[in-house]
């Protein structure tokens, strides 16, 4: 009996692959994108999704030259998938966010490491956590927490000239600047995020339990192995646990627990606050994320479908975390590493900062700083953190052209027809540095270039500086202010303090995409992600 049961499921499994292999071949075959041009298939389970992926052959600009801006590359399985970077194609795919969503792998990974937070849901779960905390990241909060970015900048500055570059000789010390960004930011949004204290830039401290969790989770996330990227594709070998997915769970746990103190702590404090009165959406106040977000979803004068679970507001603090942490750092150690290779810059740079006769100026002071502003605009468009973005389409639907294309039997398409559950790639860090948006210099660092911007980059459909790291529309990055101010309260501090070379020869630097786009010394691949610079205190003339 046993083993008719056994023979049985045997039979209904090859069955059901035999019926999804069908469906996967007939979508091959019958794929709307197959009169496009695009590469040759590479492999027969990865496609070309490993060539596209990989930073440092810059394979996307030998394609988007040889195919256009638009053109057809092989996904998973041989599975026809949209690369493009037309302006109209790209605001249709970020506007019409119910009709593209994040693909399900994706979704896994992020949701491994973060839970459900707003990075991960879609749907009306996301709406609704959006619209809570879009509060928590207006100009007027952002401006309340200027403090702390520069508290932390000071911070570190004062780290650095009393722990690490101590040679009193006038010589430049090699220090390794993204641990160091790392700690500072970490500590800014433990503070900034949900009033938490990881003391990273103490060097007498021990890390704590928090700070241990989350560095376990983010390196659960690097160097994905083949059974991992297995799992990505196929959702039945997620329930088989390993190693990785062991710790990550344990340190997810270890996050939730002590966000769950955390939260019942600012749930405290917002109704010892009130005093017993009824809390009001208009009259939400409160200087953390977390605090700020509690009072939002307290007040009494939002409907109870609006508001959110504690779950929901739990998920938002690993969110905190990446978010508010990675991608700042990383983009601060990419500016410091365009500066070294634009001395000239550098100069200009300083010179503007020291002529304000402040270490800490307000956030208005200091996004009036136009070279400042030019420099930032500048790194972000040549070193996005995040240099690629996935969607994948619901339903079937027919997205505009602004560029007509010609296919292989030299039709011209002024729109491409996609079915449900073809894969659309947005690439990023492509279009910021394309010639035909930005000229012949595009790969050149210039902040100069932001005093009159191209009319092509104009079009670029992005939420902040006419680029796309921080992507646009209904989905685009809620705490880009956040960000911005706290890497120029970073630049602020740091080139008003030191002067930077780089450590090694420019040739020797290279990018490999984690979590985010994070530099590499190729002659030291064994220290994995670095970024040696030379800094020594400046000394005006």
């Amino acid at each position: 009996m046993a083993f008719m049961l056994v023979q049985s499921a045997a039979v209904t499994v090859l069955l059901l692959g035999l019926w999804k292999l069908s469906q996967h071949v007939t979508r091959i075959l019958s794929s709307p994108l197959r009169a496009l041009p695009g590469p040759k298939t590479s492999h027969w389970l990865y496609g070309n999704t490993r060539e596209m992926y990989n930073v440092e052959k810059d394979t996307l600009s030998k394609w988007s030259k040889k195919y256009g801006g638009t053109f057809r590359y092989k996904s998973f399985f041989k599975q026809d998938a949209l690369f493009t970077m037309d302006d109209r194609a790209l605001n249709h795919v970020l506007t019409h966010v119910n009709d593209y969503e994040k693909p399900e792998q994706a979704r896994y990974i992020l949701g491994r490491i973060l839970g459900k937070g707003v990075l991960v849901v879609e749907g009306q779960q996301h709406r609704q956590q959006r619209r809570v905390m879009n509060p928590g990241f207006g100009n007027a909060q952002i401006r309340d927490l200027t403090d702390v970015f520069f508290e932390k900048a000071i911070k570190l500055r004062d780290t650095l000239l009393s722990s690490v570059i101590t040679d009193t000789s006038g010589e430049a010390k090699r220090v390794d600047i993204m641990p160091w960004l790392s700690r500072m930011t970490l500590d800014v949004i433990g503070l900034a995020g949900f009033n938490y204290e990881f003391n990273a830039l103490d060097m007498n401290e021990k890390p704590n339990e928090l700070s241990q969790a989350f560095e376990a989770t983010v390196n659960s996330s690097e160097g994905l192995d083949r059974f991992s990227s297995l799992q990505q594709i196929f959702p039945l070998l997620r329930y088989i646990p390993t190693a990785r997915t062991r710790n990550t769970d344990n340190a997810r746990a270890t996050m939730m627990r002590i966000g769950s103190r955390l939260l019942a702590d600012a749930k405290a404090a917002v109704i010892a606050s009130e005093g017993g009165e009824k809390i009001e959406k208009s009259s939400v106040q409160g200087r953390d994320l977390l605090s700020l977000l509690v009072r939002s979803n307290m007040a009494t004068d939002i409907p109870e479908s609006q508001r959110l679970s504690d779950d929901d507001v739990l998920a938002q603090v690993p969110t905190f975390l990446v978010a508010g942490h990675e991608t700042t750092s990383t983009a601060t150690t990419w500016a410091l590493y365009a500066l070294t290779q634009a001395p000239e810059v550098q100069q200009k740079l300083r010179r503007e900062m020291l002529e304000m006769g402040t270490d800490t100026p307000s956030m208005d002071e200091l996004m009036a700083l136009p070279y400042l502003d030019a420099v930032v605009r500048e790194t972000l468009r040549l070193h996005a953190p995040v240099p690629t973005v996935r969607r994948i389409a619901v339903k079937d639907d027919v997205i505009p052209l602004e560029t007509p294309i010609t296919d292989v039997d030299g039709n011209v398409q002024h729109e491409i027809r996609i079915v449900k559950g073809t894969p659309i790639y947005i690439p990023v860090l492509e279009i910021s540095r394309s010639e035909a948006v930005w000229g012949a210099d595009s790969r050149a660092f210039r902040p100069e270039r932001w005093e009159t911007i191209p009319e092509a980059a104009a079009h670029v459909p992005g939420v902040w500086g006419h680029l796309l790291c921080f992507l646009g529309g209904p989905r685009a990055c809620i705490g880009f202010r956040f960000s911005l101010v706290e890497m120029k309260a970073l630049l602020f501090t740091l080139i008003r303090s030191f002067e930077f070379e780089l450590a090694v020869p420019v040739n020797d630097i290279g990018s490999i995409a984690k979590i985010v786009q994070v530099p590499f010394v190729r002659s030291e691949p064994e220290k994995q992600s670095q970024m040696p610079l030379l800094i020594k205190p400046y000394q005006a003339s």
